[in-house]
């Protein structure tokens, strides 16, 4: 699995370009002219959505053959370019998932003249996959921070807050956490 990360995403968006890639998907024109009118001479900020600037490829190497993955990445890296896209090699990382009884070593990518990083775990979508994808390091991690929440709670009922805002507090603060990624 490879976690991209992309530099200033939204800053490099050529908006002529990007409207008549639109029109080809058959947006209509007045949409379009829209949307170039709306993005031209305007600065673009990401501060809400953290996860808006990054994708994820996920390749099956099988029989110790790499080349499909690897070429996938190379297709990827191109179609950046040709996009105006960078990719952020130093915030990129490689998960390898190996359950084979004789593991090997992995070399690790080399996008752009730079090694991409192999970890052992990583945090996607906000799931925290571990090596051996189990769900320990999530639901540690999960635990850590509704407990955290726990203790403001706690501080609302010593202030004597009624029930009803506890428990609005509760099922955003502290449920929503336990609840997240529930269907994974």
């Amino acid at each position: 699995m490879l976690f991209i990360v992309f530099s200033s995403a939204f800053n490099t968006i050529i908006p002529q370009d990007l409207t008549e890639k639109l029109s080809l998907l058959g947006l209509n024109t007045s949409l379009c002219n829209w949307i170039l009118d709306f993005l031209t001479g305007r600065p673009h900020s990401n501060h809400i959505i953290k996860f808006t600037d990054d994708t994820t490829v996920v390749g099956l190497i099988s029989k110790n053959n790499e080349s499909v993955y690897r070429e996938e990445v190379q297709r990827l890296t191109a179609w950046c370019k040709a996009n105006n896209l960078s990719l952020n090699v130093e915030k990129t990382k490689e998960r390898v998932v190996d359950f084979r009884r004789a593991q090997s070593d992995h070399s690790p990518l080399n996008i752009n003249g730079s090694n991409v990083e192999i970890v052992k775990s990583t945090k996607f979508l906000g799931v925290n996959l571990a090596e051996d994808l189990t769900w320990s390091l999530n639901t540690s991690s999960i635990t850590k921070k509704a407990q955290q929440h726990l203790y403001f709670l706690r501080r609302r009922r010593k202030a004597h807050l009624p029930p009803p805002i506890l428990s609005t507090f509760y099922r955003g603060t502290i449920e929503s956490v336990l609840s997240s990624c529930i269907t994974a």
